[in-house]
């Protein structure tokens, strides 16, 4: 079992000067010592709540040029809404300043209003999201792309820089739908997913699914999957509880606010709707979470709870760090993390 690092900056309003990408970077740097496999940053738009990762390459690049071995991977880049040579030439130059760690999860999208960038992908955004990360694979490897030029002649290009590495690490990113899971593994792709909307018990029958599709179309390769978790680890569960509890409940009423927003078009506060109804909605979701969805308390406390995510098939835990506790709590739950790599190694 792999663990890796996790951001999304679910309040990107705050001030901003040479701070705001502090907790990336100095996270980043901790991961990198404590032998974590990798970085996940998020492509995010127009919204607070993640808006401060609207390129993860970019972010990436950092990222490369403050660390020595420690994956550098995007979770995930929204594949309708760019040309696959345009991420080709990104992601090869992160690859080329990380020395070969990068990777990218692709995802097809589910807010409407990040679609403001190509509207007219959306409608068709699950089967371009498949042919985009087919199209990058080739590019990467070398190989040209058959496109039109501004005269609309007919043209083939080939991206560069060369990568360092020769294939691109690939995953599908899927929200809980099953069809992602068999298309990642008809793909030859890994699988990124996470607990918002589902159970571990739905999680692992689609694992289970995902890893017999893969076999069989694949001579018996068994893919990999990455689960993410909201994640800090402290000396004290009562304490990292009181910790989370108010960060973690706003996180998850921004994240409510977000969806209805995608479907509205406009910027609903579900707060304002009903707020004692949003509240206890809020909490039951938190102690739910809290309880069986993230990796919550002590290092010992997130020992036993490893080999029952390991155990639903998944290879990796991409750790959630910042839904909005304080930095030095999460930079203290970075370091434990590093502390939790090593008793699960062992």
């Amino acid at each position: 079992m792999d663990l890796s690092l996790f951001y999304f900056a679910h309040d990107s309003t705050a001030p901003g000067e040479a701070g705001r990408y502090e907790l990336l970077i100095e996270g980043a740097k901790l991961a990198d010592r404590s032998g974590l496999a990798a970085v996940w940053t998020p492509e995010r738009h127009f919204d607070p709540f993640g808006g401060a990762y609207p390129n993860p390459s970019v972010l990436g690049a950092a990222v490369a040029m403050c660390t020595q071995r420690v994956g550098i991977r995007a979770g995930s880049v929204v594949a309708p809404l760019h040309h696959p040579a345009r991420i080709a030439e990104e992601w090869s130059v992160v690859d080329n300043l990380s020395g070969g760690r990068a990777g990218v999860a692709f995802a097809s999208g589910w807010n409407t209003v990040d679609f403001a960038l190509r509207p007219e992908n959306h409608a068709d955004r699950r089967a371009l999201v498949r042919d985009t990360a087919e199209e990058v694979r080739r590019l990467w490897r070398g190989e040209a792309l058959s496109t039109t030029d501004g005269l609309g002649r007919p043209v083939d290009i080939r991206a560069y820089p060369p990568a360092v590495q020769p294939e691109l690490p690939v995953w599908l990113t899927s929200a809980g739908g099953v069809d992602t899971f068999r298309a990642a593994a008809r793909m030859k792709a890994g699988i990124l997913t996470h607990l918002l909307g589902q159970s571990l018990e739905e999680v692992a029958g689609k694992i289970a699914e995902y890893r017999r599709v893969a076999a069989e179309e694949h001579d018996g390769w068994s893919g990999h999957v990455v689960l993410m978790l909201h994640t800090l680890l402290g000396d004290d569960l009562d304490q990292v509880r009181e910790q989370v509890r108010e960060p973690f409940t706003h996180y998850l009423k921004s994240s409510a606010n977000l969806t209805a927003k995608s479907f509205t078009g406009k910027d609903t506060d579900l707060s304002q709707l009903n707020a004692d109804d949003m509240d206890y909605l809020a909490a039951r979701a938190f102690d739910r979470y809290f309880e069986s969805g993230g990796l919550f308390g002590s290092v010992e406390r997130a020992a036993e709870l490893v080999p029952r995510v390991q155990a639903l098939g998944v290879d990796e835990i991409g750790c959630l760090v910042d839904f909005g506790v304080e930095p030095r709590a999460v930079l203290e739950g970075i370091e434990k993390l590093g502390k939790l790599n090593e008793t699960i190694s062992r």
